[in-house]
């Protein structure tokens, strides 16, 4: 295991800054420029640009593997809220043929090589069952990228990303083998007491984490839970 985050991800949170300011074109909200200001200037984006990543939470899991040593030994793991495929292309980078990589989400992925994906509401009565057919054992890791998509109303987007963690620690008690490990995204504020005793309940070592590629403003963090026991 890796002390910390890694040189690359700690360069790269290094290089955030404002360096490219830009104008507010007729037709285009302010809203739209502020994010296409935090694009251009965000050195993730321009980093999965240069390395062929669908998008910057590439990062997010590759920099939570380096600190937890996560990956290895995985032999199955269930990527949930796939898209647009970030995260299982770092699956398939770091474990290629040695493992079952299974995704499923509402919108559809280009295929990665190496993964399995399933286009599918996660919350379907027979989505269980259709990624434990996919799976064809108990998985080693459960991940879950899912978050409603924002209503701008912090409540209402607190309590509906942490509904859908609660889904899928519902789907890895369900699943996981004894030893696994489960990551998911919450968001800081409102209560996850509930949540946070189940946790404590089933794994052995349960840390709440922030990893450098998580913008500094968002409320987003990842709990981090390894050491599945079953019958907790």
């Amino acid at each position: 295991m890796t002390n910390g985050w890694n040189r690359q991800s700690k360069t790269l949170s290094r290089a955030r800054g404002a360096k490219v300011r830009v104008k507010t074109a007729r037709g285009r909200k302010s809203g739209s420029t502020r994010w296409l200001q935090r694009q251009l200037n965000d050195p993730y984006v321009a980093e999965a640009k240069r390395l062929g990543y669908r998008s910057r939470a590439a990062f997010k899991l590759k920099e939570i593997d380096e600190r937890f040593d996560l990956l290895k030994g995985t032999g199955r793991v269930v990527d949930l809220g796939s898209a647009p495929g970030g995260w299982l292309q770092v699956l398939s980078e770091r474990l290629g043929d040695r493992a079952e990589i299974v995704g499923i989400d509402l919108q559809e992925v280009e295929p990665v090589a190496g993964t399995v994906f399933r286009q599918m509401d996660f919350l379907a009565p027979d989505a269980d069952k259709t990624l434990k057919a996919m799976l064809g054992g108990p998985a080693d890791i459960v991940l879950s990228d899912m978050a409603n998509s924002a209503t701008g109303h912090k409540g209402t987007d607190h309590l509906r990303t942490m509904g859908l963690c609660e889904a899928a620690l519902d789907f890895a008690l369900d699943v996981l083998a004894p030893g696994g490990s489960f990551v998911a995204k919450v968001l800081q504020g409102g209560s996850d007491r509930d949540l946070m005793t189940r946790l404590n309940r089933h794994f052995a070592d349960v840390k709440h984490v922030k990893p450098p590629a998580s913008r500094p403003d968002s409320k987003e963090w990842f709990v981090v839970a390894r050491g599945f026991r079953p019958g907790g």
